[in-house]
C-alpha cells in the first residue's frame, strides 16, 4: 500500500507538493517511487530556473525507467535537494522526506487545481 500523506497537494503524474507559506516543496509520491523502483540519478533544474505548472522540470531515472518530473505548481527555483545528487535512492527510502525542488510560487491558487490525499488515493486505486 502506497504512502499518502494528509494535507499535500498531488498531479496525476504522480508528483506532490507541500506548501510552507510562499514556497512549495516539488517531490514524487510513494506510489511513483514504488512504480519506478531503485532511483539512480534525479536530474534537476538549477536555482533560479523558473518552473510552470503541468511542465517538466527534470527527470528521475531509475533501473528501471526514466521519467519526467512534472511540475504541478508554477514559481522560481529557490533551492535543490543536493543530497539527492549523490544519493539519488533516498527518494525510494522517502519521498515525502526527500523532496526534488524548493519553489517559490507565483499563483498559490494553482494548487486547488491539484488533488488532495483523498482524491488521490482514489486516483491511484484504479
Amino acid at each position: 500500500m502506497s504512502k499518502i500523506i494528509e494535507g499535500l497537494f498531488y498531479a496525476e503524474s504522480h508528483e506532490y507538493v507541500k506548501i510552507e507559506g510562499e514556497f512549495g516543496y516539488v517531490g514524487i509520491t510513494d506510489y511513483a517511487q514504488h512504480e519506478l523502483g531503485n532511483v539512480v540519478y534525479v536530474d534537476m533544474p538549477e536555482v533560479d530556473d523558473e518552473v510552470s505548472a503541468g511542465e517538466d522540470f527534470g527527470a528521475v531515472e531509475s533501473v528501471k525507467a526514466a521519467s519526467d518530473l512534472i511540475s504541478p505548481v508554477s514559481g522560481t527555483v529557490v533551492e535543490i535537494n543536493e543530497a539527492l545528487a549523490d544519493s539519488p535512492e533516498l527518494i525510494n527510502q522517502d519521498p515525502y522526506a526527500n523532496w526534488i525542488i524548493k519553489v517559490q510560487l507565483s499563483d498559490a491558487s494553482e494548487t486547488e487545481n491539484l488533488m488532495d490525499a483523498a482524491a488521490y488515493k482514489e486516483f491511484i486505486k484504479e
